[in-house]
């Protein structure tokens, strides 16, 4: 009678992870993603409105809708597409490290590239790059928490990892508002960041690589995008819950540096003052709360067990903001807005995003799977302008906008109660 054969040992990129990172790892992952969110927060919240009023003063709206809508759509193709491909990079440099610096370096010459178009056409073309880019970068650098973090540090890893998400909205609004004056020059300085803060991590952390290239089936591939609620239920309601909190988030801010100067009338109260002087102080305070909370959500959700508790909370918080300025539109009011809002997206941050690792089908697939989920931050930048536009445009304005994106946040908060594997 033979003997009963173990089953084979999991190659060393797969394997599940069972010892803690330490801090010089959380610390480069972290930089480079400050890098990512710096790429993507500093056109979005200044230098693209700030160029569309440039380009089509007349039309802002529209145009700023055209140019995130699209650049969102290439983003939401390109996430899973670059993940699926470097859960397959079998080379010498790993499966996730070649990604990452290849995508900084195309978004930030795309960068460059979106610095000198004065058209509206050139704008989404340099846009669509930029999103190609950062897009790849990020789909490598999420994979990076299941590929190397243990289940029971990655509520902490995970809060590390979103602060960079709200400090990147800071220094980017600073770096283009006060350090630069141009829009020109605000896109080269970012440009030149994102590399430079990527490869700290790309050269001096590890990056495990696959010892055989998995057969490539076409079909399998594609099938491998689709989001089963019969195969994978509580991956699917992870993704939904992300996706409704995502655009009731998207809808909310689009239009921002806009509602302060329509709605609150910041420069009519403080005369000598820019609206994004306004915006800037109401991020400031928003990134302090996230700060405060984020890590401490993270390591708390760690040690209860309860991520989708903590995720219905923070839910729940961040509709309140929505519904203060949808009432009343006044700028202590957004002060206040803002700090609440900060608390809500910081249990958020490293609470969903812990969660999220845990429901991932299959440990060949992650940064696919997390591109996938990652549909759900990009999905609803495509969304948003649609639902947010003729809000804004319509007899609605912005009380019915803002009481839309509490609805949606509220709805996502629930969904998470359906996940059964994740306590």
């Amino acid at each position: 009678m033979s003997a009963v054969q173990p089953p084979p040992e999991l190659p060393a990129a797969l394997a599940e992870p069972t010892r803690r990172v330490g801090p010089w790892w959380v610390a480069g992952i972290s930089l480079a993603n400050l890098a990512l969110w710096m790429g993507y927060f500093g056109p979005l919240q200044v230098l693209l409105p700030s160029q569309v009023a440039q380009v089509d003063p007349g039309g802002k709206e529209t145009a700023l809708a055209v140019v995130t809508g699209v650049g969102a759509a290439v983003a939401m193709l390109l996430n899973p597409v670059a993940g699926a491909l470097s859960d397959r990079t079998s080379g010498r440099f790993g499966r996730r490290h070649p990604w990452t610096l290849a995508g900084a370096l195309l978004g930030a010459g795309a960068m460059v590239f979106l610095a000198e178009q004065g058209t509206l056409l050139g704008m989404v073309i340099g846009w669509c790059l930029v999103q190609a880019g950062l897009n790849a970068m990020q789909a490598s650098l999420t994979a990076g928490v299941p590929d190397h973090v243990p289940t029971g540090q990655r509520g902490e890893v995970s809060g590390w990892v979103g602060i960079p998400q709200s400090l990147g909205v800071v220094l980017a609004v600073v770096l283009v508002t006060t350090v630069v004056t141009t829009v020109e020059s605000g896109y080269l300085l970012i440009a030149a960041l994102i590399p430079l803060c990527v490869l700290p991590f790309v050269l001096t952390t590890s990056d495990p690589r696959l010892t055989a290239k998995p057969p490539f089936d076409l079909g399998a591939f594609l099938r491998g995008f689709w989001i089963s609620p019969r195969a994978h239920p509580d991956f699917f309601w992870a993704w939904a819950t992300r996706f409704l909190m995502q655009l009731g988030n998207a809808i909310a801010t689009l239009y921002l540096l806009y509602f302060l100067t329509d709605a609150v009338g910041y420069e009519r109260l403080f005369p000598g003052e820019k609206a994004e002087d306004g915006l800037l102080l109401l991020i400031l305070l928003y990134t302090a709360t996230v700060v405060l909370t984020t890590v401490v959500a993270g390591v708390v959700s760690d040690r209860l067990g309860r991520r989708k508790l903590l995720v219905t909370v923070s839910g729940l918080i961040s509709t309140v903001p929505a519904v203060m300025l949808a009432l009343w539109p006044l700028w202590p009011v957004a002060l206040v807005a803002a700090a609440v809002l900060g608390v809500g997206f910081g249990v958020y941050l490293s609470v969903d995003n812990a969660l999220v690792t845990q429901v991932l089908p299959a440990a060949d697939g992650r940064a696919k799977d997390l591109g996938v989920i990652n549909i759900a931050n990009s999905g609803p930048q495509v969304l948003g302008p649609v639902v947010a536009g003729p809000i804004v445009a319509g007899s609605g304005g912005y009380p019915a906008l803002y009481l839309t994106s509490a609805a949606l946040v509220l709805l996502g908060a629930l969904l998470v109660t359906k996940i059964r594997s994740v306590r």
